[in-house]
């Protein structure tokens, strides 16, 4: 994406070094949220491209430990303002990867739990949008409750009600087509 940091303006190693290090730590996972976002996985990477070139623009210094939200906070609303310029509101499609044995043929619990996952991913597609990209911050990206409300900009209260909701309308309408235990 960033193919040679040395070209920018700040040669300074070390800043390099950083974000280098984001680069590879974040882009993919950037990638994919912003494709949620937008709908499309050319304008995602284009997106995530733009975040970065803030990155190497922004002071190292007032970012300090929120690396992360501030890449997703950035990351968002550029996405947000690319589909807000584009008119348009569409879900990316999700991709179902199978699993395969040694012989080349889907195992009985891979299918299932591809099965599971679909049906997990069908769910998640029907909340509400805020209530989706809580949820996929948390469960997908692995963010805290205080992470999501930075790059959100919600009330950390709110994010857990958001997050409970969704929750509450996944197991729902997931109810007696996946059994919900934990395996014990």
């Amino acid at each position: 994406m960033i193919d040679d940091l040395s070209d920018t303006q700040d040669a300074n190693p070390t800043r390099n070094a950083w974000v280098r290090a984001a680069l590879e730590r974040y882009q993919q996972p950037l990638i994919r949220y912003a494709a949620r976002l937008t709908g499309n996985a050319e304008t995602a990477r284009d997106v995530v491209q733009d975040t970065f070139v803030k990155l190497c623009a922004a002071d190292q210094a007032k970012i300090g430990g929120y690396l992360p939200q501030w890449l997703y906070r950035v990351c968002r609303n550029r996405a947000l303002d690319v589909r807000k310029k584009e008119g348009r509101m569409s879900s990316l499609e999700q991709a179902h990867v199978v699993s395969f044995n040694g012989n080349g043929r889907a195992t009985e619990n891979h299918a299932e739990s591809n099965e599971t996952h679909a049906l997990v991913l069908e769910a998640v597609g029907t909340l509400p949008e805020k209530e989706q990209e809580v949820f996929r911050l948390k469960f997908e990206h692995g963010m805290t409750y205080r992470e999501i409300s930075a790059i959100v900009d919600m009330p950390l209260s709110s994010v857990s009600y958001t997050l409970a909701k969704a929750l509450k309308s996944i197991r729902k309408k997931l109810r007696g087509k996946v059994d919900l235990a934990p395996n014990r």
